[in-house]
């Protein structure tokens, strides 16, 4: 009875000039303003093993990707049945011997489990059809140790002479990596073969660094970089780049300004988007130097990031400043920078850990993430609340939840993977569910894209609004004003508007995490639990 009442009030909010019912946005009023074709994003972080199964071989492929298109984003603004991401990053799909593929063997190829490099370009076909941005994951602080340039590598380390030094006229690929006679024992360090040389690899012995000072090691890679380009991909992820030179941040700056100018030499408007994992943003805010726009916003993430801080807080106030730092602390160092806020990804736990399966909190942090500025990164699976569990990294990169009755296209899990239940429904079981995860993303998506500021305009704290659990943010761009207001606590919290600089300002769009309702009458707002408004000067 009670989703039968839900769904009929949804029917009203469609008719409805003021969004003032359960979870849902009042797209009439929304703002007629039309994005530009920007690198300003909403992306979807797919890892493509366990994402849809094509061709029934138990593996997540492009295909799987490309049959599934249309559940991101079908291309039709007009159509309500597709989710609205504009952006999609791919995590490796280049040959690899391991399941997460971050080990490259060949940086000209899809691997095999994956498709074709065919298979690429049709889906990046796709994705521009519907106005997809496509990015892949370009690993080059590292390859696998089965890559054909350190095999050679090693091989002719073995055929030296106690004493006897590299000739790199003989084989140049000793200089592609980092060998040491010196480094016996040493952290990162592991001994090539039965050889008294050790080679560098950071991260573990089968993912040898890159000589990244080399320009061998970088003509190889810029000519790989244009390789994708040319397929059709959009930019790179860059992973790992702390670790081009570990302990050393500005050789890692310059490593990425080299690289950064040339894909921009190749498509100025490439978007390049770096993993600096630092927790703290004046860290963080020294890799902009390098000129790349944008870098994943680590502050903001995990259960031990700001948001989840502040929703413990309860206080406005701190969440005001969530939303107000990224336009003090990164435009100071790049004005052109394009903040990369996330919540989760592959090498973190999942929301739904993050609050302890807390639907509200998960919710709200959700439309948090996708009302902040810049490009905000969303992971598979995030949108219907799935359920990792403990450090495994394949635990955190489990099979999308589809269906619990249809399994066609589910891949199996990576090997290693604990068994557990996801404690929140499959898709097509939210899909039906007008207050489920799945429909509160879908909301909180369609009325980013219908208020293009909320990527674009620098947040900034209304100070007036912003008292107790309740949090004022302002943003402009293009001579538009837009009002988002959020109440961090569970319990409701009123703001009269009568009187102030925002008494003409009309609701556009509202996101609440259950079935009570947000209010907006004679100047008087009220806003249930984790309730999220935004409103536009009409």
């Amino acid at each position: 009875m009670r989703k039968k009442l839900i769904q009929f009030v949804l029917l009203l909010c469609s008719f409805s000039l003021f969004a003032t019912q359960a979870g849902c946005s009042s797209f009439a009023g929304a703002s007629s303003t039309t994005a530009p074709d920007d690198n300003y994003r909403t992306f979807y972080e797919i890892f493509v093993g366990s994402y849809y199964d094509s061709d029934g071989d138990g593996s997540g492929d492009l295909n799987g990707i490309l049959q599934k298109l249309d559940y991101l984003n079908d291309g039709n603004a007009k159509t309500d049945t597709d989710l609205g991401f504009t952006g999609i990053w791919l995590m490796p799909i280049m040959p690899s011997p391991t399941y997460h593929k971050y080990d490259v063997t060949d940086y000209y190829s899809v691997d095999p489990a994956y498709g074709t490099i065919d298979d690429f370009k049709a889906l990046a076909d796709a994705c521009h059809t519907r106005g997809i941005r496509l990015i892949i994951d370009f690993v080059m602080n590292h390859t696998s140790s089965q890559h054909p340039w350190f095999t050679q590598a090693l091989a002719y380390y073995a055929t030296l002479q106690p004493g006897q030094e590299p000739d790199l006229s003989v084989c140049p690929y000793t200089g592609y990596y980092h060998f040491s006679r010196e480094k016996a024992g040493a952290s990162g360090w592991h001994r090539a073969g039965t050889t008294d040389w050790y080679y560098e690899c950071e991260f573990w012995e089968g993912m040898p660094d890159l000589a990244l000072e080399n320009e061998a090691v970088q003509q190889e890679l810029q000519q790989a970089a244009s390789f994708w380009l040319g397929l059709g991909a959009d930019g790179f992820r860059l992973d790992a780049v702390k670790n081009y030179f570990s302990g050393s941040p500005n050789s890692n700056i310059e490593t990425l300004r080299w690289f950064n100018d040339y894909v921009l030499s190749i498509n100025p408007n490439a978007i390049i988007v770096g993993e600096a994992w630092e927790t703290n943003a004046v860290s963080l805010s020294s890799y902009y130097k390098s000129g790349v726009q944008s870098f994943f916003d680590f502050p903001l993430a995990q259960a031990t990031g700001s948001v989840s801080a502040v929703i413990r807080s309860g206080s406005g106030a701190s969440l005001a400043s969530v939303f107000s730092r990224a336009g003090e602390t990164y435009a100071a160092v790049n004005p052109n920078y394009i903040d990369a806020p996330f919540l989760s990804n592959h090498d973190t736990t999942r929301i739904s850990a993050q609050y302890v399966n807390d639907e509200a909190k998960m919710k709200f942090a959700a439309g948090l993430l996708l009302m902040m500025d810049g490009s905000p990164f969303v992971y598979y699976g995030e949108e219907i609340g799935m359920n990792s569990r403990g450090d495994k990294d394949e635990n955190k990169r489990l099979p999308m939840h589809w269906s619990d009755t249809d399994l066609t296209g589910t891949p199996n899990p990576p090997a290693n993977a604990d068994a557990f239940e996801q404690k929140f429904p499959a898709l097509d079981a939210q899909q039906d569910d007008p207050l489920s995860i799945y429909n509160y993303y879908k909301n909180a998506l369609r009325i980013r894209n219908e208020n293009p500021v909320l990527a674009r305009g620098t947040s900034k704290v209304v100070s007036s609004f912003t008292s107790g659990s309740v949090c004022a943010i302002s943003k402009n761009w293009q001579d538009q004003t837009i009002l988002v207001v959020c109440n961090n606590a569970e319990t409701s919290a009123q703001l009269t508007f009568s009187g102030t600089d925002f008494a003409k300002f009309k609701i556009v769009g509202s996101l609440t995490v259950d079935e009570n309702e947000i209010t907006f009458k004679s100047g008087e707002l009220t806003l249930p639990g984790y309730a999220i408004a935004v409103f536009v000067l009409k």
